[in-house]
């Protein structure tokens, strides 16, 4: 049965995008053209300069192609299966875990603190926006992780420890940490 629906739309579809070639006016969807009236015949055509009938034409195809798109997917049982999809945010990927606070390295627990109250950080970098580009954390609008330092005893430079944080600043309970610099995520939760 929807199959034969979609054919239906999609004959539908081409003949709204297509005009008549003999009298150059639309004989899709709106037309005004009886099925087997000859050309030159149509009910409410008006002859209209060629840029306002590209212009008009534009309009109708744009409506009849939403009509068809909506048809189609009510034929096909579409709206059933874009109410069952989950919103971004509940869209977690399957490697991260959890870490209790209590587990959090002292550093960690720190720079936890840190980000609740707004700073000072130790590093430049911290606080800027994490972009997440390997998808490693659930999907979100860029600008909505922020990343942080974690520091690493007797290390040089910034060390491979890092928390990051979604949501406005100085705000912990979406926050992940990462100790093999953002190989791996785990939640922290309280």
């Amino acid at each position: 049965m929807a199959r034969m629906g979609l054919l239906v739309l999609e004959n539908a579809l081409e003949s709204a995008l297509e005009p008549d070639p003999e009298s150059g006016l639309r004989t899709g969807l709106g037309s005004g053209r009886k099925t087997g009236q000859k050309p030159g015949h149509e009910r409410n055509a008006v002859r209209v300069p060629a840029t306002l009938n590209l212009c008009f034409g534009s309009i109708r195809r744009v409506a009849t192609v939403a009509a068809l798109v909506v048809a189609a997917t009510f034929a096909t049982g579409g709206l059933e299966s874009a109410q069952a999809r989950s919103t971004p945010s509940d869209d977690v990927p399957a490697n991260i875990g959890t870490i209790a606070v209590g587990q959090l390295p002292t550093e960690a627990v720190n720079t936890l603190g840190l980000i609740a109250t707004g700073g000072p950080y130790p590093f430049e970098k911290d606080g800027v926006v994490f972009g997440n580009f390997e998808r490693a954390l659930p999907y979100h609008r860029r600008g909505y992780y922020h990343e942080y330092t974690v520091p690493t005893p007797r290390a040089h430079n910034r060390g491979a420890r890092r928390i990051v944080c979604g949501g406005p600043l100085r705000q912990t309970d979406d926050c992940y940490y990462s100790d093999d610099h953002y190989a791996s995520f785990k939640r922290i939760v309280e």
